[in-house]
């Protein structure tokens, strides 16, 4: 099993959750998140003065999916999602050793 998490720009979320249900994905957990990379972030003029705002508003999806589903899911995510400007998001890739479904159980990936 593998762990996405997807670090995307917020309107940019309607795509995401196309893309993942798309690929099979059956679950999917969202999280603000505010942070910088290459973007760096923007200046905006607030009350005549100019203010550098460094970090910025993004979106974080963590998807755990079976490994057969990986290339097919990231290739969707990057098709939907990407504008082609800077600041469209990364995606990591962890492993995943086990899931437990608490209710039932059920370990594995029958747990997702």
């Amino acid at each position: 099993m593998k762990k996405l998490e997807i670090i995307i720009r917020p309107e940019k979320l309607e795509e995401l959750k196309t893309a993942v249900e798309k690929e099979g994905a059956t679950g999917m957990t969202l999280t603000t998140v505010m942070g910088y990379g290459n973007q760096k972030g923007s200046k905006e003029i607030y009350r005549g003065t100019e203010v550098q705002i460094n970090l910025v508003h993004k979106l974080k999806a963590e998807v755990i999916i079976n490994d057969e589903l990986l290339e097919d899911l990231i290739r969707q995510i990057k098709l939907r999602v990407a504008t082609g400007e800077v600041g469209d998001g990364k995606i990591f890739v962890y492993n995943v050793e086990d899931a437990v479904r608490i209710r039932t159980g059920e370990r594995g990936e029958l747990a997702i």
